[in-house]
């Protein structure tokens, strides 16, 4: 049985999807954007700003299934720019303290709403 997960803590969807999925014992978490929930609009401030904004949303939607970064077994980070890993992976890295997840990191052309970042996970769910 799966089930949907979804908070105005986080951005809602842009399209025909949900902001995570649960499903036996497994939280599927989408990839979640620099967009600030509460005004719709995207971080622009900079790559630190906006990988903040990403674990923000992130923490929002694990937070709404019961779940933390603790339960965080594998995660997926887009960058437009590779020369941007080292401080997002700043950030990214302050949201874990142990047994940190298996992870990859990619440098993809474009991103939705032309976002520099975007971060994807996929945790345990009791």
């Amino acid at each position: 049985m799966k089930t949907i997960i979804n908070t105005t803590n986080a951005p809602a969807p842009i399209g025909p999807y949900s902001q995570a999925v649960a499903v036996n014992g497994l939280l599927f978490i989408s990839g979640q954007i620099p967009m600030n929930p509460a005004t719709g609009e995207i971080v622009t401030t900079g790559i630190t700003d906006e990988a903040k904004m990403v674990m923000e949303n992130l923490k929002a939607i694990l937070t709404e299934a019961g779940s933390s970064f603790d339960t965080v077994i594998k995660s997926t980070i887009f960058l437009t720019d590779m020369q941007t890993f080292a401080q997002v992976n700043e950030v990214y890295g302050s949201y874990f303290t142990t047994d940190f997840p298996a992870r990859e990191t990619v440098q993809v052309s474009a991103l939705p709403k032309g976002v520099n970042v975007e971060i994807s996970v996929i945790a345990l769910k009791d």
